[in-house]
């Protein structure tokens, strides 16, 4: 079973997290259920760039991003070579290590 460890995040996990993932499953979903309240405005729709994450290990075990997904990482803050929106990265069979950057272009944080 594949891993993804969350690097430290100030306001999301200050002392970074390793959890387990499901392949298939969308780095997105494994936050969300291990209490890291990464921030998704549209509902993981691939409509907005709030997810955004940058995969700093295990880049190459993901699928390729879409047009839609490139389209929209284009309105991200902080945007670098292994960025991908968490709610559209699906977890392979490789481990992963995941920045979640401090920012986003979110000017109102949803509380979901």
């Amino acid at each position: 079973m594949p891993k993804i460890t969350f690097l430290p995040n100030a306001d999301l996990c200050p002392e970074g997290k390793t959890v387990e993932a499901e392949e298939g499953e969308s780095i997105l979903e494994v936050a969300l259920r291990n209490d890291i309240e990464i921030e998704h405005a549209c509902e993981m729709s691939c409509a907005c760039s709030t997810c955004h994450c940058i995969v700093r290990k295990g880049f190459d075990s993901l699928e390729e991003s879409d047009e839609q997904e490139d389209d929209m990482l284009d309105k991200a803050w902080g945007v670098e070579p292994h960025s991908r929106l968490s709610c559209q990265a699906r977890v392979a069979d490789k481990d992963l290590e995941v920045e979640i950057p401090r920012y986003s272009l979110n000017h109102a944080k949803e509380d979901h």
